[in-house]
């Protein structure tokens, strides 16, 4: 059983959590991210914990540490350790107990309103101090206090500390939401899940001044790693879904469709409808739904045309409803999408089927189901799909996979690869980084793992920086074709290393897009913009991952010729045939638009 999946058993991850780092650090393709955490309270378990959610999302990190409650100083006033720490991720550890203007009973409106401007602006001070480290920042909002002096009117009298930190709160939403490279870690939300006798442990911060009982440290941790993973592109994005006894009570194929347990008329019906619901909702965020049964396809496709049945055949992408074993029909799924297995989640009411899962793809997240009013926590709980953004792309996917599944059944219609491609009626543009596709070039920048050739990450602070500066030369491609509109799926990085050196930090593209001739639209943009700037030679550079080992001799397949290869794998190659280049892109619409 993997001890980092909900529900946490917390006492063995602290009790082992040696033994567990051990282990974690064996693991292949980890990898290095510097972390800074910043203190309002005690820390140390914390960063202890964090170290192992993060190594089991495959990042390994290094951690610099601030002085016990001194966030505020040692970000506003930094001594120029942090600065030259050069975090990748800042996390602040504050809570209520970091609150020092409490209204008091005397106080008329303005004077808690003041008080409330201050605190807020103290913390609003911090926060764009570590926005200035050019990384991203992930802060707590505030906990509930553990008393209430009023009682229940805390919560409307404006004298009330319940009332005040719901108001702190409202506001620090709304710095979130318009800050790029602000994220915020719901430490209200912890609270509330957990219990506030429980989680807000007046022990602890007595002895220990944690701000987080002991017990609970797993659960923030949890949660903190989970934002990390998904701003460094380390999200699930598929569903592979049993049907009986999972989106539905009963077998269908004994039970009939008649049969089956679903709508709002029994508790067990109620629950598996609100579950259907939850995945609907989920397809909505861009996940990918998928269905993996031991069934007749026919049976199956009755109970899903069932008149209370939330989802439909439609709602899927891939349909496997046969008598394979359902580990086989995973890796058919991930090839047919062209996604990695490691990008599944597994859901399956019967545990022998989960261990099955678990033995023949180890790097398919397979979550514990026990009664179905728990299926939606034990997918919810796990943070497989943590949205650090949300792009338009992202509501489109299901639809962009469907389509991408039509063009390669009518790929297997032609003879000829390229008559197929000119078949598509496909539309390239083309244009530098600019502010209106910032967010997704961004997105596509962090989550992006197989055609990546450098695996560089850059925050939302970095892509805008590109934009300003006439030593880089970058590049964005979007593709819609008779089928649908891909949106954009690719981005590249060059800087000018001297006058006639162009050298690429970064190319990515969507691998549902690879080998359309993209990659070559791309290149042939890339060439007549660099012989623009006088250049003669084009350095490229491959870093070779667990993930990205498809692109390995992508440079060699466009004219560019292997010049250096170090005991790691890392290869250098370089492009010297500018003056007599030909462009290779022939079978679209290139729009160039900047």
């Amino acid at each position: 059983m993997n001890p980092f999946a909900y529900p946490l058993d917390t006492g063995y991850i602290l009790q082992k959590k040696r033994s567990l780092k051990r282990k974690l650090l064996e693991q292949p393709g980890l990898i290095e991210k510097k972390i800074a955490l910043l203190s309002g309270s005690t820390i140390g378990e914390i960063k202890n914990i964090l170290e192992l959610f993060l190594l089991s999302h495959g990042i390994k990190p290094t951690f610099y540490e601030g002085g016990y409650g001194l966030f505020y100083e040692n970000l506003v006033f930094d001594d120029g350790s942090l600065t030259a720490f050069a975090p990748d991720v800042v996390y602040i550890h504050t809570s209520c107990r970091n609150i020092k203007l409490w209204p008091e009973l005397s106080d008329d409106t303005t004077m808690v309103q003041q008080k409330l401007s201050a605190e807020y602006s103290r913390f609003e001070q911090a926060f764009r101090a570590a926005l200035g480290l050019n990384c991203p920042v992930v802060v707590n909002n505030f906990d509930l206090p553990v008393y209430r002096l009023m009682g229940n009117r805390e919560g409307s009298d404006f004298h009330g500390r319940v009332h005040f930190v719901r108001s702190l709160n409202q506001q620090l939403a709304s710095l979130v939401e318009n800050s790029p490279n602000l994220y915020l870690n719901d430490l209200a939300y912890l609270q509330a899940v957990h219990g506030m006798e429980r989680f807000s442990s007046q022990t602890a911060w007595y002895a220990y001044k944690y701000a987080v009982s002991l017990d609970c440290i797993p659960y923030l941790c949890q949660s903190i790693a989970n934002i990390v993973k998904s701003i460094f592109g380390k999200n699930k994005k598929a569903l592979a879904l049993d049907l009986d006894n999972t989106l539905w009570g009963g077998i269908v194929g004994d039970d009939g469709a008649e049969g089956l347990v679903l709508g709002n008329e029994t508790p067990a019906g109620m629950a598996y409808t609100e579950f259907q619901t939850y995945l609907k909702a989920l397809s909505q965020l861009g996940v990918l739904l998928n269905v993996c049964s031991k069934n007749e396809e026919a049976a199956a496709l009755s109970g899903l045309a069932r008149t209370d049945s939330v989802l439909r055949r439609d709602d899927f992408i891939c349909f496997k409803a046969n008598w394979e074993p359902k580990s086989q029909n995973i890796a058919a799924m991930a090839q047919e999408l062209n996604i990695l297995a490691d990008s599944f989640v597994f859901v399956d009411d019967n545990p022998a089927e989960r261990e099955i899962v678990r033995q023949y793809l180890p790097n398919v997240a397979v979550p514990e189901l026990t009664c179905p009013e728990d299926y939606i926590a034990a997918l919810d709980r796990n943070g497989y799909f943590e949205v650090t953004n949300l792009s338009a792309d992202d509501a489109r996917r299901n639809a962009m996979y469907k389509e991408n599944i039509q063009r390669t059944q009518l790929e297997a219609s032609f003879a000829s690869y390229d008559d197929y491609l000119k078949s598509l009626d496909m539309h390239c543009q083309i244009g530098k980084f600019d502010a209106p596709h910032a967010e997704r070039i961004t997105q596509l920048i962090n989550k992006t793992n197989q055609f990546n050739l450098t695996t560089r990450r850059y925050t939302a602070a970095e892509v805008s920086a590109l934009m300003e500066d006439d030593s880089y030369l970058t590049l964005y491609g979007r593709l819609e074709d008779k089928f649908g509109d891909n949106g954009l799926v690719t981005a590249l990085i060059a800087h000018r290393t001297d006058a006639q050196t162009l050298d690429i930090d970064l190319w990515i593209m969507s691998c549902r897009t690879f080998k359309r001739q993209l990659e070559y639209a791309m290149f042939d943009e890339l060439v007549r913009r660099a012989k623009a700037m006088g250049i003669k030679t084009i350095v490229g550079h491959y870093y070779p991952t667990a993930k990205n080992l498809l692109v390995r001799d992508f440079y060699g397949t466009i004219g560019f010729e292997k010049t250096a290869e170090d005991d790691q794998g890392n290869l250098t190659f370089t492009f010297t045939g500018l003056d007599d280049y030909t462009p290779m892109c022939n079978v679209m619409d290139i729009e160039i638009v900047s």
